[in-house]
């Protein structure tokens, strides 16, 4: 007598490769994610500093910023890179479309690995680079509850983000991802100022509403130093959820307009 597998269970199952894989694999997934975010915390954050060069308050600014980058930036390639290879010669990609449950629930799955990707490498950057930088003024850890649902809700954002990109973009396109798409993210999603400083350049302050990074940094910025001037939480998690919510949609169209291609 056949016993019909539950989708939950083969979610669960998919899920528990993933991790599995980024286990095994993880000091190359942590050099890959933390490397940039590191370097830019021993110089900005640790020699400037040091050298009269910016102020030491600067670190206050800067750390959830940076913390901000490694969270996206891991969750974001932890979807695309592996969507383009999957879907490249190898077609590994048909392994799990084989698998008993709606195609849209193995995208989902994958934006799922990419939060918690995310979140690893963020959990990883955090306290090292507290340590390079030092004391930071105005830092506080006790508003975790704010600090985990920013860290979840940026993680989900930018593993939607990836999904779409990483099925949307072609395979011999996607070194462009870096250079167009995720270039001026970086640079102007508020990792390193915070959202309040463009007060001085109104239009700038407005313009980089349209980047998700903005949302994440200023995000992180009011759980970590929220004596400092910061968005609304409300906006900033308003804005979080309508990302993924949209990425995701849009995603799972690609994804799946990909599967049955």
């Amino acid at each position: 007598m056949n016993r019909q597998v539950s989708p939950g269970r083969v979610f669960a199952a998919l899920l528990m490769r993933d991790v599995t894989v980024v286990r095994r694999e993880l000091p190359y997934f942590l050099i890959r994610t933390a490397l940039q975010p590191l370097l830019l915390v021993t110089v900005f954050g640790f020699l400037m500093p040091r050298m009269g060069i910016i102020g030491k308050d600067y670190t206050s600014i800067m750390l959830p910023g940076v913390l901000a980058l490694s969270l996206t930036l891991s969750a974001v390639q932890a979807v695309a890179l592996p969507m383009v290879q999957d879907f490249g010669y190898t077609k590994e990609i048909e392994d799990r479309l084989l698998a008993p449950v709606p195609i849209q629930l193995v995208a989902i799955e994958k934006i799922v690995a990419g939060t918690i990707q995310g979140f690893i490498a963020s959990l990883f950057v955090l306290p090292i680079a507290r340590l390079i930088m030092g004391p930071i003024p105005g830092l506080t850890f006790s508003r975790a509850g704010i600090l985990l649902l920013i860290t979840i809700l940026g993680g989900a954002s930018f593993a939607a983000i990836g999904l779409f990109l990483g099925t949307g973009i072609p395979p011999q396109q996607i070194g462009l991802m870096f250079t167009v798409i995720l270039g001026p993210m970086m640079m102007f999603g508020c990792t390193y100022f915070p959202w309040r400083g463009l007060d001085a350049v109104p239009a700038m302050k407005y313009a980089v509403l349209i980047d998700p990074l903005v949302y994440v940094s200023e995000g992180l910025r009011s759980a970590l130093t929220p004596n400092l001037p910061h968005m609304s939480l409300w906006a900033i998690s308003a804005a979080l959820m309508g990302l993924t919510t949209f990425f995701t949609l849009l995603g799972l169209r690609t994804f799946t307009k990909r599967a049955i291609s």
